[in-house]
């Protein structure tokens, strides 16, 4: 099975990203990731995702990010497809996707850094392309807010034979992912990140699995949802996504805090891991777990 193969495989469907969990002093609470990981592999996901955005890299130092990409693949232990995930300079990058394929893992999704729009479409290309002659790669289409890796980019390596790209995960969705889905349909599998919504939009397109949310504490909504698309029946998968997806978000919004602070929340109440998160994060208070649950209860998933 060649790499895109076993890409293909397993890089289907539902997928769940790992979300880094602490203890209340703001420490990683490693036995709890190992918890985490262990509930993403035996709820179905083909593959466990570690991310800059979801698994709070941007508070992490390079060795903890370090420590938790180790545990993460040894807790996997060969399950599933690992895909890990960077944010640092190419020759960093390339020295970091050595580490990950010492360890075993399958993927490694390098963002690029990006800082006053200073990559370029040329240079952007020479960075996955030196990345994947280590191990294989997933590009990652958001490379700062509301800037989107350009599609010139993607048409450049798929020019090409043989760099190591192997999947793309966008985040920048509508129209452009829509096409970057046409584009890059039976060549890279596509992964589209956010929510069933998202996936829906871009299935005609060529998406091959989407990065959800309830794979992480519930993952009978995605997978319920994912056999709804599988059988054709897109209409009853819109209302899971209206339901379940779309409440969710707008619970969180008139809760009055971020979105990642409810999905910390929810692997509390589905006893996975705590709450916690470090400063200057801020975490969901015991007054607004309690509607967290009611939430959840109303929905009829606690």
């Amino acid at each position: 099975m060649t790499d895109l193969e076993r890409v293909k495989h397993y890089l289907n469907g539902p997928i769940a990203s790992v979300s880094t969990p602490f203890d209340r002093e703001g420490e990683i609470d490693y036995a709890a990731l190992r918890n985490c990981v262990e509930f993403i592999v035996e709820g179905g996901s083909g593959t466990v995702l570690l991310t800059y955005g979801d698994s709070l890299y941007s508070i992490l130092t390079d060795r903890e990010i370090a420590e938790v990409t180790r545990v993460t693949v040894e807790q996997v232990a060969g399950r599933k497809l690992v895909v890990t995930a960077g944010n640092w300079w190419t020759g960093e990058s390339v020295r970091f996707a050595e580490y990950c394929r010492s360890l075993g893992a399958d993927l490694y999704m390098p963002l690029p850094p990006n800082w006053a729009g200073s990559c370029t479409p040329q240079t952007l290309a020479q960075h996955f392309r030196r990345i994947g002659q280590v191990m294989p790669v997933m590009a990652v289409t958001a490379l700062g807010p509301g800037v989107a890796l350009p599609l010139k980019v993607a048409e450049t390596l798929l020019e090409e034979n043989d760099n190591g790209i192997v999947a793309v995960k966008d985040d920048i969705c509508g129209p452009y992912g829509r096409r970057l889905a046409n584009l890059v349909a039976g060549r890279w599998a596509f992964l589209s990140g956010g929510r069933k919504e998202n996936h829906l939009d871009q299935l005609p397109y060529g998406a091959d699995a989407y990065l959800s949310m309830y794979m992480r504490f519930k993952p009978e909504i995605a997978l319920r949802y994912w056999r709804l698309v599988q059988a054709g029946n897109t209409r009853e998968a819109a209302a899971i996504v209206r339901d379940y997806d779309i409440a969710l978000i707008e619970f969180g919004t008139g809760l009055g805090v971020d979105f990642d602070a409810v999905i910390h929340g929810s692997l509390e109440l589905f006893g996975i891991a705590r709450r916690w998160r470090r400063l200057p994060y801020n975490n969901l208070t015991d007054e607004q777990m309690e509607k967290l649950k009611a939430f959840y209860a109303h929905l009829g998933l606690i």
